[in-house]
């Protein structure tokens, strides 16, 4: 499924608050009758976008896969759409057997903002070093403690990252990070840190040695949750063939 995550509460259900999960359990109620939970593969920030988030749930209905897409786009707002349904087994655990999430931030690196793309990306006016903003990445791959990342104090911090690289596409600077999972804000972080090394503030061995520090918080700041989108969510062995969606 996809989602402009601009006026939503983040992607997990909060009962005084618009989400995106409580907009699909609606839908599911409106199709099926059943008061169904569903869980998802990652959970968005309040404002961040997805365009491969994957979300299961069980149900005593028996609708062919591709009537569940069409009702439930029929029931959906327009800013969240669901793209495909397979069946899977009972003991498919959406979070726990995916093998790694994508995500992208996305950077408008121009002197004038972008109406067209203002929802979806972080404006710069200033330039960046892309040179300097992957040489910092390198940091980034393998496994660490990615504690000086988080925004949240605590909990077990080590992470795996498969791939942390920048772009630059014509105006768009575009941050890709691929990883097992990821602690709270530490994209977004990531590329708050990253952008003071494009622009010059600090150095790409400072970068380093804050990351290797293991002090909680010490990269930043938060970048803003609209330039970030969840891209891709990758499983061994699915989704299933198309005979099956």
């Amino acid at each position: 499924m996809e989602y402009d995550g601009t006026r939503y509460h983040g992607s997990q259900y909060q009962a005084n608050a618009l989400t995106v999960q409580g907009e699909i359990e609606s839908a599911l109620y409106k199709l099926t009758r059943e008061r169904i939970r569903i869980g998802a593969s990652s959970r968005t920030d309040a404002g961040v976008h997805a365009k491969g988030q994957v979300v299961s749930f069980k149900t005593k209905s028996s609708f062919p896969q591709k009537t569940w897409v069409k009702a439930l786009n029929f029931y959906l707002p327009r800013d969240i759409a669901i793209k495909a349904a397979y069946k899977v087994d009972n003991d498919f655990d959406v979070r726990h057997l995916a093998l790694s999430r994508e995500y992208r931030y996305y950077i408008l690196n121009r002197l004038t903002p972008s109406p067209l793309l203002q929802r979806f990306t972080y404006l710069i006016p200033q330039p960046l070093d892309i040179e300097a903003m992957n040489y910092a990445c390198q940091i980034l791959i393998g496994e660490h403690d990615f504690a000086p990342f988080s925004s949240v104090v605590g909990g077990q911090t080590h992470r795996r990252v498969y791939k942390a690289e920048v772009n630059r596409k014509e105006d768009l600077v575009i941050f890709d990070i691929e990883a097992s999972s990821f602690l709270p804000h530490q994209v977004r972080n990531t590329v708050g840190g990253l952008i003071k090394v494009g622009l010059g503030r600090t150095e790409v061995e400072t970068f380093w040695e804050m990351a290797r520090s293991e002090k909680a918080r010490a990269i930043g700041p938060t970048a803003p949750a609209h330039g970030l989108c969840l891209i891709r969510v990758n499983y061994p062995d699915f989704p299933p063939s198309s005979e099956e969606r």
